[in-house]
């Protein structure tokens, strides 16, 4: 019976913390902790150019995808040639400019594929944060809801071929990073075989939400820079921890409160992980969450794995529950709901699985090559191909494409829900769709 009391009282606290999202903002990269999950009713399932409440033209390009705390929207885009980025607020509902700031920078390096706007802000009551990083300094950068500075933080320099990009988490009274960087002697190929870049200084940072003060930071083993974006579980015991993917560190948990390690399932990652990390509430009475996460390189993910998370407070070391050999997504991160995990794979293929064993139920593929993750809204899945058509699927028992609807310009960003109207963001555009017009 406790143990029951135990794993009710885990799906409560998972509720709090998000796991579902509700029906008004999305904070972060994926909405609530990350789930890519909404429960908006008044998505429609297909639609056409005459459908948008608003489209806007952005004044730079970039990949990250939007946030949205209450009639405020928070997006990035940045200029190829000068290297500056701006972080813009629109109204919402109309998708007027409420402010603008620009920040000047220089070229640097980065992945063909990566932007100088590529890490999504998150957002709360107070304001919005936003990555400002380069080689020359990891900085985090906070604003208040009319646009004025509140703090900046720079933490050190960047080391890592691909260009910065991870993005920033609020939790509570915290400002999470997730900066895990690169050692080049681990990639030949890119480095050369004999590099002269030292390899960067792994951490995880926890700074104050309203001063920018580090609250915590826990030093990482550095080997090949994840991009991927951590989330919250709640232990047994009731404590939520940070949970993040590595290639040094595997599956591990961080205390979210201390920064002091939880638990670490690792050597088992042998490349960079870029799809984040997501979490399946607990079904077994021991109220031990699953935490599921891909690694791999190229066009594809060599291997996902569904570990169940330790505890520290019962002597419980984290075990594998499940394992799919590649191809498995590598970019974009899967969608836990209902029992089942929902893979959208960077070849177009979309496959159903059971969550607690991993069998699949059904795999199908639809066209497009995809960086952008699927959101669950009312029961279909949504997704923008990197040709920037929107690809809607239905979440049951088999696979049904109900639609494909283009914007007309690539994407490799996320879809956001809130407040029923779904964002959509290509590389210079925004637009609306969803709800009641304004």
């Amino acid at each position: 019976m406790r143990g029951l009391l135990r794993a009710i009282s885990a799906c409560v606290l998972y509720a709090i913390l998000g796991a579902e999202a509700g029906p008004t903002d999305w904070p972060r990269f994926r909405g609530p902790n990350g789930t890519g999950i909404s429960d908006a009713k008044s998505i429609p399932a297909t639609w056409t150019g005459q459908d948008y409440h608003w489209k806007v033209t952005l004044p730079g390009a970039g990949h990250s995808s939007p946030v949205v705390w209450g009639n405020r929207l928070f997006v990035t885009c940045g200029d190829a040639k000068t290297a500056t980025r701006m972080l813009l607020c629109l109204d919402a509902a109309t998708g007027k400019t409420l402010w603008q700031r620009d920040f000047p920078g220089k070229p640097y390096r980065q992945h063909g594929d990566n932007a100088y706007a590529s890490a999504s802000p998150a957002a709360d009551a107070d304001g919005v944060v936003v990555s400002l990083s380069t080689p020359d300094a990891v900085a985090l950068a906070a604003f208040d809801n009319e646009g004025k500075d509140a703090w900046r933080r720079a933490l050190g320099p960047w080391v890592g071929n691909h260009g910065t990009g991870v993005s920033p988490i609020i939790e509570g009274d915290l400002v999470i990073l997730a900066n895990e960087q690169e050692d080049p002697k681990l990639i030949p190929s890119m480095y050369g075989p004999n590099p002269t870049t030292p390899a960067g200084k792994s951490s995880v940072v926890a700074l104050d939400r309203r001063t920018g003060e580090i609250r915590w930071q826990t030093d990482r083993t550095t080997k090949i820079a994840p991009y991927s974006t951590p989330c919250i579980a709640q232990s047994p015991d009731g404590r939520p921890e940070l949970v993040l993917s590595s290639m040094a560190h595997g599956l591990s948990a961080l205390d979210l409160a201390t920064g002091k390690p939880a638990w670490e399932f690792g050597n088992v990652f042998k490349d960079r992980c870029v799809g984040s990390p997501v979490i399946a509430a607990p079904a077994a009475a021991d109220g031990l969450p699953l935490a599921i996460a891909s690694y791999g390189a190229g066009t594809a993910g060599a291997l996902m794995v569904a570990v169940r998370a330790g505890s520290p407070a019962k002597g419980i070391e984290p075990t594998l529950a499940w394992q799919l050999k590649g191809p498995v997504p590598l970019v974009p991160t899967p969608v836990v709901k209902g029992g089942r995990i929902f893979l959208w794979f960077d070849n177009g293929t979309v496959a159903c699985h059971n969550v607690e064993t991993g069998e699949q139920v059904w795999r199908d593929k639809v066209p497009g090559a995809f960086y952008g993750s699927p959101v669950w809204v009312d029961g279909r899945l949504y997704c923008i191909a990197k040709n920037g058509d929107v690809f809607v699927v239905a979440a049951g028992d088999r696979f049904e494409l109900l639609a494909r609807v283009p914007l007309g310009e690539p994407s490799f960003a996320t879809p956001a829900v809130a407040n029923g109207v779904m964002y959509l963001r290509t590389r210079t555009q925004l637009f609306a769709l969803g709800g009641k017009k304004p």
